[in-house]
């Protein structure tokens, strides 16, 4: 596999972005969470004056055999229906990123269907979707691999045009079971507390979610010590692949904004590997999703909006992204107690 140099930011300037932030016109902590963004993006970027270019919502498409032993409310056949609604522009990723002045990128990863071309479609395609991991792994090792380069070569392309934030979103039906899978075996966490209802699944079919997981995940034995195997085993071709582009991002320092349950799994398997890339991460929300709250907690997060989403595609880090440009905006432009002739001193009580 592709091997990444990803290391913390250095902390040089944390004590000058400290004073910075403490010596804005405003109470001590009174911005809370923004407080937090602003110096973990100034300590990103290096700089006490932070700028965030060409911000980027990529969205990688897979489908998964999985879906095929009933695990999901919808057919298989809606990956590719709403690749195609991403493309038109319909769907509310494309309204919000618009709204918000973002890039949007779609990536083929694996979609169970050929594609028309279009220029907002990126044909990164590995397979015809993964096989069924309910008998059989859901890629090789091989494939794997070569998704996660895939995905570290698109953001490498994006990042030498200029971009320095980007935001992670998905597509497939069935990929809320994967992604319970790779939780469970990476947290050491029964199947059972990270299975939520996916695209919206009846009590009766949730139990059969669980049942059909359970059965994988007994006819594997994996026991999580190898996490490329797992990824393998378990994963999507377009969660792979935003394992790579996530690493490639953090590889070169810069910000990461990730989405939902799908998002969040993904990079479980790259901190896995490489646990400084939690550095570079800013988790949009806490998704509705029920495993996404525990799996926040795994990797000592916190989200910044809790909206009760599960729509995916990359559409709370769009959402979440006007919070990080005020943080900045913050940091670059409000008056420190100094230039607004501010006294910081509290009246003498007699």
């Amino acid at each position: 596999m592709m091997k990444f140099n990803i290391t913390a930011p250095s902390f040089a300037l944390k004590a000058a972005l400290v004073d910075k932030i403490n010596n804005k016109t405003k109470p001590l902590g009174s911005l809370g969470l923004l407080e937090n963004l602003a110096l973990q993006i100034g300590l990103i970027q290096e700089t006490l004056t932070p700028s965030l270019l060409n911000p980027t919502i990529l969205v990688f498409a897979g489908d998964h055999g999985i879906a095929n032993a009933g695990v999901s409310a919808y057919p298989q056949a809606v990956t590719a229906q709403m690749v195609n609604n991403f493309v038109q522009l319909g769907a509310a990723i494309n309204v919000f990123t618009a709204q918000h002045g973002m890039n949007l990128k779609i990536i083929d990863s694996g979609v169970n269907a050929t594609l028309p071309p279009s220029q907002n479609l990126i044909d990164a395609k590995m397979a015809y979707g993964t096989q069924n991991f309910l008998d059989t792994p859901a890629m090789t090792i091989e494939q794997c691999e070569s998704a996660i380069m895939k995905g570290a070569e698109i953001v490498e392309k994006m990042l030498v045009e200029g971009c320095n934030i980007i935001g992670f979103g998905e597509m497939g039906i069935g990929n809320t079971a994967s992604a319970s899978c790779l939780m469970s075996i990476i947290c050491h966490y029964p199947i059972e507390t990270c299975v939520g209802r996916g695209t919206g699944l009846d009590d009766a079919s949730l139990k059969k979610k669980i049942k059909t997981l359970k059965q994988a995940l007994n006819f594997h034995n994996i026991q999580g010590n190898n996490t490329i195997e797992t990824l393998a085993t378990f994963g999507g071709f377009e969660t792979a692949m935003m394992v790579g582009a996530m690493l490639k991002t953090a590889e070169k320092s810069c910000v990461l904004l990730i989405d939902g349950f799908i998002s969040s799994a993904a990079l479980l398997v790259a901190s896995k590997i490489y646990p400084e890339i939690l550095h570079y991460c800013v988790f949009s929300h806490c998704s509705d999703e029920s495993g996404h709250k525990k799996m926040l907690a795994h990797l000592q997060a916190k989200p910044l909006l809790n909206l009760g989403l599960r729509l995916g595609e990359g559409s709370g880090a769009a959402l979440a992204y006007p919070l990080v440009v005020s943080a900045v905006n913050f940091l670059n432009h409000m008056a420190s107690f100094e230039s607004a002739n501010v006294s910081t001193q509290m009246p003498s009580i007699n």
